[in-house]
């Protein structure tokens, strides 16, 4: 991976590769918000904390200004996953929710997960597949309708586009529709080198309390920074 992932509160965005600290605070001071710096691996700065320029009480507020309970960003091993999952229950145990709405969100925030760590994992290209694998954010979060949870992560723009129309097709879907879809999508045999996320989005779908919300960022002409929102 080349650069730094900056993450402003719950969005993160990609900027080249700096030489110094100086040509970084330069590029930040042209943008608002406080940020989280997270090293490259094989970039030119690298190793350690770098620089961080945050106000951990106006970061606090605009988490809560955006409903955000949780949030975890970074590389998803399985290992984390199931750790994370865990404390996720526990923490969704201690809310006034139903056992089924704590289900729903974290069977969620499961899915949305796997998927970034799959996706990362089908990439034979070593510094896409880094990029890819160390770009991923998952939050969970409540407004006045319910919880949400939402996930990001950098992905190819051919694999992005054909994500977009899977998530058309299914947002078309009536309730009937996506149990139906969802039948034929068990019965298939599944591709060699496939996630499987097709099934898991319709899962959510079903789950989800409206329809499926999605959004690209272009990052350059080779990749996009894709969003997923599902409200429960």
């Amino acid at each position: 991976m080349q650069g730094l992932y900056v993450i402003k509160t719950n969005i993160v965005s990609y900027l080249p590769v700096f030489e110094d600290l100086n040509e970084v605070k330069s590029s930040l001071r042209r943008q608002k918000g406080y940020y989280f710096l997270i090293p490259s691996k094989n970039g030119h700065i690298q190793g350690g904390l770098l620089f961080m320029e945050v106000n951990l009480l106006n970061l606090q507020k605009t988490l809560q200004n955006n409903g955000i309970l949780i949030s975890f960003a970074g590389r998803f091993s399985q290992e984390i996953i199931e750790e994370l999952g865990d404390a996720v229950k526990k923490y969704l145990e201690t809310e006034s929710i139903s056992q089924n709405e704590i289900y729903n969100v974290f069977s969620v925030f499961i899915e949305q997960t796997q998927n970034i760590k799959n996706y990362s994992a089908l990439k034979t290209d070593c510094l896409v597949r880094e990029k890819i694998a160390n770009s991923g954010i998952v939050t969970i979060g409540r407004s006045d309708a319910g919880h949400f949870v939402s996930s990001g992560n950098i992905m190819e723009s051919k694999d992005s586009y054909a994500l977009v129309q899977k998530l058309d097709i299914i947002n078309g879907l009536d309730r009937a529709g996506l149990k139906r879809l969802y039948k034929e999508q068990m019965k298939k045999e599944m591709v060699p080198g496939s996630t499987g996320a097709g099934l898991g989005l319709i899962d959510m779908a079903r789950k989800a309390s409206q329809p499926l919300k999605y959004s690209i960022d272009k990052l350059d002409e080779e990749f996009h920074f894709f969003t997923l929102k599902v409200n429960i």
